[in-house]
């Protein structure tokens, strides 16, 4: 096979030699979602105006109950649309088509996907770039735990604010109703209005903090991830269509077998810059979300630092100071959620 087939600038072919030894490979639930993957992606029926039944299909051609008048509903009148049975049969060609080109290339796909698999054949991999995928996933997995955690601590915090809350009402009802206690239910009201302060102002800034590394987790790096899996797919279509290419560069050469060759070489090529243009997003995407994740996390950690700190110390001055400086604001008192968060 010529040089001009393959492009190992960046890339590599790995060979798989395990020779059907699955002892080192994930779990089959991997499989089975790769599997799924490449069959759930149906051909796309929708690029003409007539849509026959079958997958992929919209709602188009369905005549809306809203066009029919009358005292009664009848179908429309059977009969070929206009162009006559020339149109319907161009139609149907076109859909069988695109059904037979969707089947040939989920065929290729699965074979050279159980052919991975199984150590009998090769992958393309570029070992820079799949590292920092891996590296991509693994922190989207420890974002997610502190995520959890950061919950649970606004959960359990939202609980201690209402807890001194009703305290504090408490206590003050007692120091007015009891005169011998007075001075010293009066105190512990004070103090437990005053935690019960400082707790609002520090749910604050939690509660920022969780909405920040939420928007970062599942919004900005799942955005990532999402285009890795379509870099993932046409790294598959890209090794199912070289390997069928090369098997059709050592077969016979007559006549059907070039047509078939050039054939082959032209899907190639359209596959190879698919996958090479989406390689080029993926490593485009990691670099600007790593910047991103850098200073979004130390903003983020810098305020919670800072706010759990105040908070234990007792700093009053401090904590109000923490959310002044990240510009955080608290709704006002009598709002019907008092003291949730409000981002400017």
């Amino acid at each position: 096979m010529s040089d001009g087939i393959l492009s190992k600038a960046a890339t590599m072919e790995i060979p798989i030699s395990s020779n059907g030894d699955t002892s080192n490979l994930p779990e089959d639930d991997g499989l089975e979602q790769d599997l799924q993957q490449v069959m759930v992606s149906g051909p796309n029926l929708n690029e003409t105006s007539i849509v026959s039944g079958g997958y992929g299909g919209t709602a188009e051609g369905i005549i809306p109950t809203s066009t029919i008048k009358g005292p009664g509903l009848h179908p429309p009148s059977p009969g070929p649309p206009p162009g006559g049975e020339e149109v319907v049969r161009g139609i149907a060609v076109e859909k069988f088509d695109i059904v037979k080109k969707w089947g040939i290339n989920t065929y290729k796909c699965t074979k050279q996907l159980l052919s991975e698999r199984f150590g009998r054949g090769s992958r393309t991999v570029d070992l820079e770039l799949e590292t920092q995928i891996e590296l991509l996933r693994e922190t989207k997995r420890k974002y997610e735990s502190v995520l959890h955690l950061a919950r649970a601590l606004t959960a359990h915090l939202y609980s201690l604010v209402q807890t001194q809350h009703a305290l504090g009402d408490a206590f003050a009802d007692l120091s007015q109703k009891s005169p011998e206690l007075q001075e010293e239910f009066g105190y512990n009201a004070e103090t437990q209005k005053l935690l019960c302060k400082n707790g609002e102002t520090l749910l604050g800034a939690v509660n920022f903090f969780v909405s920040s590394i939420n928007t970062l987790v599942n919004k900005t790096m799942e955005d990532t991830l999402m285009t890795v899996k379509q870099y993932e797919t046409a790294r598959l279509e890209y090794d199912a269509y070289r390997t069928d290419l090369e098997e059709l560069s050592m077969g016979p050469r007559d006549a059907g077998a070039v047509s078939r060759l050039d054939a082959a070489q032209s899907q190639f090529q359209s596959h190879k810059d698919k996958y090479e243009k989406l390689r080029a997003d993926v490593a485009i995407k990691l670099k600007f979300l790593e910047e991103n994740k850098i200073k979004v996390m130390h903003k983020q950690l810098l305020l919670f630092h800072n706010a759990i700190s105040a908070y234990f110390a007792g700093n009053q001055q401090q904590l109000e100071q923490t959310l002044k400086q990240f510009n955080i604001k608290l709704k006002t008192p009598g709002a019907e959620k008092p003291s949730w968060l409000e981002e400017q």
